[in-house]
C-alpha cells in the first residue's frame, strides 16, 4: 500500500511515494484540541475579505497538515459535509492524511467575473468568490506547501430528460444544436460552491453578533468546533453543510447583461421529489417546468439558471420530513392545507430553517442585477434577493395543471402564508377543505 504524500510543487500534481504509516504514525501524539491567536507557531496568512483583488485577500486556508497547520486563517475543515468521508478515508487507509490534490487541467471551462460584488463584504458572505481560481492566483502559496483547496468548479455538460424529450415532441422547445442537440439534450454550465462563511458578515445578515453566532455554532454542533470560540481573530468558517450546484443555459456572459433578459429559479433540494418523483409537493414539476422555461429563455435569444441548494425538508432534513408526513396522515381530520405549517412545527420546532438570507450571495456571484422572470412563489426568497438589491421584473408561479393532486394541501398552505400567487388566496375555511389522501389510499 502507498500513501501519496506532499509534493514539492503542489500545483502541478507530481506526487512523492512512501509507505503507508500505521493508525499510530498518521498524526503526531499529541492531540491539539484547539489553538490561541497568541500561541507558538501559529502566524494564519492575512486574509482580508471584501479586499478588490484575490491576491490583496488572501487564500483560504483550513488544513490542519504540518505545512499549513500554523498558517490556518479559517476554521473547519475542505469539502463541506464530505470532510467526513475524507476523515473516514485516512482513517482505513484508503487516503494518505498528507495527498494534495493534482490541480492540472482542472481550471474553469468558461469565465465567470470577477464582477464588483466579489470585493463587497455586505453583498457575499457565504461563499469565497476565488474559490475557483486557486491556482490562478494562489500558486505561490501552493509551491510554499500551503495547502490551499479549491471552494467552487465550473464545468459544461449535457443534460438529457424526458420531460424535455415530451416537450420537444410536442414543438414546446425545438433542437437548434445551439442550447438543445439534435438528440435533444439541454447544453449546460454547471457551477459547483462549497460554503465558505465569513463570519461577521454572516452575523450581520441575521441580525445578530458576532459573538451570538460563534456560541450558537459551537454549542449546537456538540463543541465539534471550539476554535470558534478560542480564536475570534480568524474570521471565517467552512460549515460541514451542503453546498450549492448551477445551471445556466445558454451563454454565461448574458447573466450580468443588462440588455439580455434572465429567467430563474432558486430551487432547494427535495430528494424525495426531484429525483424519485413523490407527489406530496410540487418540488420536481416546478424544476421541470424552470428547466423548460430556462431553456426557452437561452433559445430566444436571452440565459436561463437554476441554482440548486442542498436545504432537504427546508434544512430540517429527510427524516424529519417523513415523520412530518406522518403526523399529517394521521392526525385527526386528515391532511389538511389548514394544519400543514402547524404538524412541522410540532416535530421542528420551527416550520422552515433554510432561512433564505444568505441565498442571493450566489446571484451576486454571478454578476445579477436584474431577473426577468422569477419561477417561484417564495415570498422568503424574492424577499432576500429584492433586499439584496438585485429587481425582479416578473414572479411566475406552477402552472395549475403540473400540480400533483395531493401537493395541494402544501401549495394552498403556503399561498395563505405569503406565497405568490396570480389566483385567490385561500381563507381560513378554504384551507379546512383542502386536504390530501390518507392512509388508506397509500395502502402497500
Amino acid at each position: 500500500m502507498t500513501n501519496h504524500d506532499v509534493s514539492s510543487s503542489p500545483s502541478s500534481g507530481t506526487a512523492g511515494i512512501q509507505e503507508d504509516p500505521s493508525p499510530q504514525q498518521l498524526y503526531a501524539s499529541r492531540v491539539v484540541l484547539t489553538t490561541y491567536p497568541s500561541q507558538h507557531g501559529i502566524d494564519p496568512i492575512p486574509l482580508h475579505w471584501g479586499a478588490k483583488t484575490a491576491a490583496e485577500r488572501g487564500p483560504v486556508v483550513a488544513s490542519r497538515q504540518a505545512d499549513s497547520f500554523g498558517k490556518r486563517n479559517a476554521i473547519g475543515a475542505g469539502g463541506g459535509s464530505y470532510c467526513i468521508y475524507r476523515a473516514l478515508a485516512v482513517a482505513i487507509g484508503a487516503l494518505g492524511p498528507n495527498h494534495r490534490p493534482d490541480f492540472r487541467m482542472t481550471e474553469p471551462t468558461n469565465v465567470i467575473g470577477p464582477f464588483p460584488s466579489w470585493s463587497d463584504p455586505e453583498k457575499i458572505v457565504s461563499m469565497d468568490p476565488w474559490g475557483h481560481a486557486i491556482v490562478e492566483h494562489y500558486s505561490e502559496h501552493l509551491e510554499k506547501g500551503v495547502d490551499v483547496r479549491p471552494t467552487i468548479a465550473i464545468t459544461k455538460a449535457h443534460m438529457k430528460l424526458a420531460e424535455i424529450d415530451e416537450v420537444i415532441s410536442k414543438g414546446g422547445l425545438h433542437c437548434d444544436g445551439d442550447i438543445i442537440t439534435a438528440g435533444g439534450e439541454l447544453k449546460v454550465v454547471k457551477v459547483a460552491s462549497e460554503p465558505v462563511w465569513y463570519i461577521p458578515g454572516v452575523a450581520k445578515r441575521f441580525g445578530i453578533s458576532e459573538a451570538t453566532l460563534r456560541r450558537a455554532l459551537f454549542e449546537d454542533t456538540g463543541g465539534m468546533y471550539p476554535e470558534l470560540i478560542t480564536r475570534p481573530d480568524l474570521k471565517v468558517f467552512l460549515p460541514p453543510i451542503g453546498g450549492l450546484t448551477v445551471y445556466i443555459f445558454g451563454n454565461p456572459d448574458y447573466i450580468s447583461d443588462p440588455t439580455k433578459r434572465l429567467t430563474m429559479r432558486v430551487h432547494d433540494e427535495c430528494n424525495g421529489s426531484d429525483v424519485f418523483g413523490s407527489d406530496i409537493c410540487t418540488c420536481k414539476p416546478y424544476l421541470i417546468y424552470s428547466i423548460e422555461e430556462c431553456a426557452r429563455e437561452a433559445q430566444n435569444g436571452g440565459v436561463g439558471v437554476v441554482v440548486y441548494f442542498r436545504k432537504e425538508g427546508r434544512a430540517l432534513g429527510e427524516v424529519t420530513k417523513y415523520l412530518v408526513y406522518n403526523a399529517r396522515k394521521r392526525q385527526e381530520g386528515g391532511d389538511t392545507a389548514a394544519n400543514y405549517f402547524k404538524r412541522t412545527e410540532f416535530v421542528a420546532g420551527v416550520k422552515d430553517m433554510r432561512f433564505q438570507a444568505l441565498m442571493p450571495d450566489i446571484l451576486h456571484w454571478l454578476g445579477v442585477s436584474r431577473i426577468d422572470r422569477f419561477i417561484s412563489m417564495s415570498n422568503m426568497k424574492y424577499e432576500a434577493i429584492v433586499n439584496s438589491g438585485i429587481e425582479i421584473v416578473e414572479r411566475v408561479s406552477i402552472p395549475e395543471e403540473r400540480m400533483p393532486a395531493d401537493s395541494k394541501v402544501e401549495i394552498e398552505a403556503k399561498i395563505a402564508d405569503g406565497y405568490f400567487t396570480t389566483g385567490e388566496v385561500p381563507t381560513s375555511a378554504m384551507l379546512e377543505s383542502v386536504k390530501g389522501r390518507n392512509w388508506d389510499e397509500i395502502a402497500h
